[in-house]
């Protein structure tokens, strides 16, 4: 290895929660405020929009302080898996759309969850 940089692992992957964390904070919280509007964009009921809106305010909480941080982490993974349906299986979305979104970004936000499960740093508040 030409530099050692090892110890800058634990600084990383907290600056990469707090980004994730931003992101999906305020996606859930676009999603509680206006649940109909929301829902109507993704296809779903506003009961199930606002589900999902608390589900990523709190995966996002959970990443970003490091709080259980696996269960957050779980929590957005299966918001990120449900997207990723919707987008190839339902709305036929490319990986890059020429429309819209494509389904790039939700893998990107889908493995940085899964690196928060298997790995999340030493900057938890509770493991």
């Amino acid at each position: 290895m030409l530099f050692d940089l090892s110890h800058l692992f634990d600084p990383a992957i907290l600056l990469l929660r707090i980004i994730v964390a931003i992101a999906f904070f305020s996606s859930g919280m676009s999603h509680v405020k206006k649940p109909e509007e929301r829902g109507k964009s993704i296809g779903l009921p506003p009961s199930i929009t606002s589900f999902l809106g608390i589900a990523e305010i709190v995966g996002a909480i959970s990443v970003a302080l490091g709080i259980y941080i696996q269960i957050g982490a779980a929590l957005l993974i299966f918001t990120m898996l449900g997207a990723i349906y919707k987008k190839i299986f339902e709305w036929k979305t490319g990986f890059y759309a020429d429309e819209g979104f494509g389904w790039h970004y939700d893998l990107i936000f889908l493995l940085a969850n899964f690196v928060f499960l298997t790995n999340p740093g030493t900057y938890l508040i509770f493991p």
